[in-house]
């Protein structure tokens, strides 16, 4: 152990590298942020989404447990809904700004930006990638604080970490981009300093963020995503209890119970609302031609996690959660209409996943609605460059497609960034890596017919179900405030602060915008959705105003 810090009183330990989210959830402390109606919060997104997970500091406010790492001797407090202010405190005054002009800006560490940061290098650019982590890596290849790899995926991931820090590319990691606008410039913080970024060419690749089930209850601390569990699990080694749910829909769901399971957790069950792979036949088919090595892999996870003790439990829903004591109640229902109670410490929901599109939007980057899918998707040619020109999108926040496809469209984007900043020469890799893509492309669309990866119906959610975290605003509240003329998503806003709270909208805007269409009888677009609005992240107001000084000052 490294240290110890103290939370309510309590001495807790932590490991090197580790977060407060993660030595807390060890040490069985789960209730962080209380909220404006007397409830808690704890870990939920694990990647600094949702804002829920917050804890006061030495007296300052608003640290995201899962993005802040633990400090020997800290006081840790959890958060209460509407923290004092100390009017006395002496406000630091920022240091100077970092302003930056790469032929190429990337922003996200993930499979996509590492990919494209290496490629664009090769090619002859300057390259600058921010990274909102303190390590690289993004969801898929999480890394760890300290300990051994884990497995082949990890070792991958730092495989490509090597060759990125190699390339030649300047990676800026722990920085908050918060803001973009046309030129284009790109605002971000780092530690409380100002960095402003004007490149020739920008790549977003900021990944997704995972969909939850909205239930009644899946707000209490103990629930969270199963991107956030794996994150505890894999990147420092803390499970998110002793025994376990884990439902939704998708593979992810599967390779975390078997991680959680393997790594020492009781796996109560795991729930799929798709039906059994085994009842589409074609789609399994179709899944293993296109790529035989994933498709092995995937029943590999099946049989680890049936030795574990557990199955998957196939047309199965989440249908509501109850605090009992010290652990959690979920009852499940099955396709018959039979409800099932388990008894757990901590559930881990998968429903699919939502890009984080923001920065492209902010750009105006065109969009259009997936049905499918249940978001939106960035129009891109086969460059990965968007309709607004030297703006490239590679991964997952341009729509689903998987960590090996994001790998490829980072390299094309790469190349493709560079040759717009005026390097590197024609094209000589695309044959390659279209056919690459392709093939992955393909894996991903029968992938898709075997899993369920739509937004749950809103008819399947009761009316007491809280459908903006932030607020507390339930589906009836929401519903009764469309009145007589739905309007806008924003009109529902205004009515209800729906979309108002620290998350921004990231959760119940998508359910918003399908209440308003539903009122409405229109189909949903680009314009259905809460416009993003600067900053899209958390930044300090004296980061704001240096960055608006070093503006006017650079004019």
């Amino acid at each position: 152990m490294e240290g110890e810090f103290v939370f309510e009183g309590r001495s807790v330990p932590f490991r090197p590298g580790q977060t407060l989210a993660a030595a807390l959830t060890a040490a069985g402390a789960r209730q962080f942020r209380e909220t404006a109606s007397g409830g808690t919060r704890g870990v939920f997104c694990g990647m600094g989404v949702c804002q829920d997970c917050l804890l006061t500091v030495d007296g300052a406010p608003n640290h995201r447990a899962c993005m802040t790492p633990a400090v020997a001797g800290a006081a840790v407090a959890r958060q209460p809904a509407h923290p004092a202010l100390d009017p006395g405190a002496e406000v630091a005054t920022p240091p100077e700004a970092l302003i930056l002009a790469p032929d190429v800006a990337i922003l996200g560490g993930g499979a996509a930006g590492l990919s494209a940061a290496i490629a664009a290098a090769e090619a002859g650019a300057e390259v600058v990638l921010l990274d909102e982590r303190k390590v690289g890596g993004g969801q898929y290849y999480k890394q760890p604080a300290e300990q051994p790899m884990l497995d082949a995926q990890q070792a991958e991931g730092a495989a490509l970490l090597r060759a990125a820090s190699q390339s030649g590319a300047r990676i800026l990691t722990g920085v908050e981009t918060w803001g973009a606008f046309d030129g284009p410039v790109l605002m971000a913080q780092a530690d409380g300093r100002a960095v402003i970024l004007r490149p020739e060419a920008v790549i977003v690749a900021t990944g997704a963020y995972e969909r939850p089930i909205m239930v009644p209850g899946w707000t209490h601390p103990g629930v969270m995503t199963t991107g956030a569990a794996q994150t505890l699990w894999r990147s420092y080694r803390a499970l998110p209890g002793a025994r376990v749910l884990v439902c939704g829909s998708g593979p992810l769901n599967v390779q975390v119970a078997v991680e959680l399971a393997e790594g020492g957790a009781e796996i109560a069950a795991v729930t799929d609302t798709a039906p059994a792979p085994w009842a589409r036949p074609s789609a399994t088919l179709a899944m293993m031609r296109a790529d035989p090595a994933l498709a092995r892999t995937g029943l590999a996870l099946m049989t680890r996690l049936r030795r574990a003790g557990a199955a998957v439990r196939y047309g199965t829903r989440l249908a509501r959660i109850v605090p009992a004591g010290e652990t959690l109640g979920a009852t499940l229902v099955d396709a018959r209409g039979t409800e099932t109670t388990v008894e757990v410490d901590a559930i881990c929901m998968n429903d699919g996943f939502l890009p984080q599109n923001e920065i492209l939007r902010l750009l105006g980057a065109e969009m259009r609605f997936d049905a499918a899918f249940g978001h939106l998707r960035c129009v891109r040619g086969r460059d990965m460059a968007t309709s607004v020109a030297g703006v490239f999108a590679a991964g997952d926040c341009a729509g689903l497609g998987g960590a090996p496809a994001a790998r490829v469209e980072g390299r094309i984007a790469g190349r493709a960034a560079a040759r717009f900043a005026g390097h590197g020469e024609a094209e000589t890799k695309g044959a390659s890596d279209v056919a690459e893509l392709a093939r992955h492309r393909r894996f991903q669309d029968a992938l898709w017919r075997l899993y369920d990866p739509g937004p749950q119906a809103l008819d399947d959610m009761p009316g007491e179900t809280i459908i903006c975290r932030c607020e507390e605003i339930t589906l009836d509240r929401a519903r009764a405030s469309l009145g007589t003329e739905a309007g806008h998503a924003g009109t529902l806003k205004r009515a209800t602060r729906i979309g108002m709270g620290r998350c921004q909208g990231r959760y119940c805007g998508p359910v918003a915008a399908r209440l308003v269409a539903e009122a409405n009888g229109t189909p949903l677009d680009d314009r259905s959705f809460y416009a993003p609005r600067v900053p899209v992240k958390p930044v300090a107001i004296s980061a704001i105003l240096a960055a608006q000084e070093a503006l006017d000052g650079d004019a």
